[in-house]
């Protein structure tokens, strides 16, 4: 037979305080809703579980074992909610977040070092993958929440974009006099080019731009990485497109140059992916506060 845990929760405090008003008072009932929630009890579990005195009641033998058990189960109880409310407060949880090795480094770090010095007992998984790996690890319920390069697409997914990303072509010290003037994106064949690999949506949002424009790019390297590009265009290999906050310090240092493109390339965003119908833990969504947002 089945009880309510209220049973179980008046039949506790009766016995811990030994008297049917004061367990009424503490349970902030009545006292004879205290007398009949236990009357079902004793009736369902087939006897009686206190002895009635003129000073209030004691337990029976079979009430005694009864409280035992009963008395672990709302300690344990108590433990869950004083748990839970450290976890709503942000003195203990956990988040896990999907991200490529380029936003970790430029966006997301950032935000995690402010994120730590207010809540540092909270624990930060992250896991590096591109895009599309993480919005596969977000389906599979690996992550909380995912940061994209946008455009991306899916069903289950909601994506809201954050951080804008401005792409602009650039290259070495030695393509400095291209800089004078805008290059159409028609004679980017002229150049070496450098690009990321394809497959990536990074790689994917150039290459439909392009194609819109009536170009089909064609790299003469193909590089796992936005830093390698960055690096590569720096020795002089040629001339790549990567978003400007990733290269900022480089071109003040004048290590890279950008070189204005014809027409320019649209900005994109970054994209913060969670799984639709989902609701976030307490120290994701309190991070995910933390993000800039359009």
């Amino acid at each position: 037979m089945e009880f309510s845990l209220e049973w179980y929760r008046v039949f506790y405090w009766t016995a811990k305080l030994g008297s049917l008003t004061k367990a009424a008072e503490q349970l902030h009932i009545t006292q004879p809703a205290v007398s009949h929630t236990l009357k079902q009890l004793e009736t369902g579990l087939g006897g009686p579980l206190f002895f009635r005195t003129a000073k209030g009641v004691t337990l029976t033998g079979e009430g005694e074992m009864l409280f035992r058990y009963v008395e672990q189960g709302m300690q344990l109880i108590d433990v869950g909610e004083r748990k839970l409310a450290e976890m709503h407060n942000l003195d203990y949880g956990e988040i896990s977040i999907g991200a490529s090795d380029t936003l970790c480094r430029h966006f997301l770090l950032p935000q995690l070092e402010r994120f730590h010095r207010q809540y540092p007992d909270i624990r930060v998984k992250v896991t590096n993958r591109t895009t599309p790996e993480t919005l596969a690890l977000l389906k599979e319920g690996r992550i909380d929440f995912g940061l994209v390069n946008l455009p991306a697409n899916d069903a289950k997914v909601e994506l809201r974009p954050s951080a804008p990303l401005h792409d602009c072509l650039v290259g070495g010290p030695a393509y400095r006099e291209l800089a004078a003037s805008p290059v159409p994106i028609e004679e980017l064949h002229r150049y070496p080019l450098l690009l990321l690999e394809s497959g990536g949506s990074t790689r994917r949002y150039l290459d439909e731009f392009a194609l819109a424009c009536g170009v089909k790019l064609t790299p003469e390297f193909e590089l796992g990485s936005l830093d390698l590009l960055a690096q590569f265009a720096q020795s002089g290999f040629g001339l790549t497109v990567i978003a400007r906050e990733y290269v900022a310090d480089q071109l003040a240092a004048g290590q890279l140059v950008e070189i204005p493109l014809h027409p320019p390339i649209p900005a994109r965003h970054i994209g913060i992916a969670t799984l639709k119908g989902v609701p976030l833990s307490s120290a994701a969504s309190r991070f995910l506060g933390y993000l800039p947002g359009r």
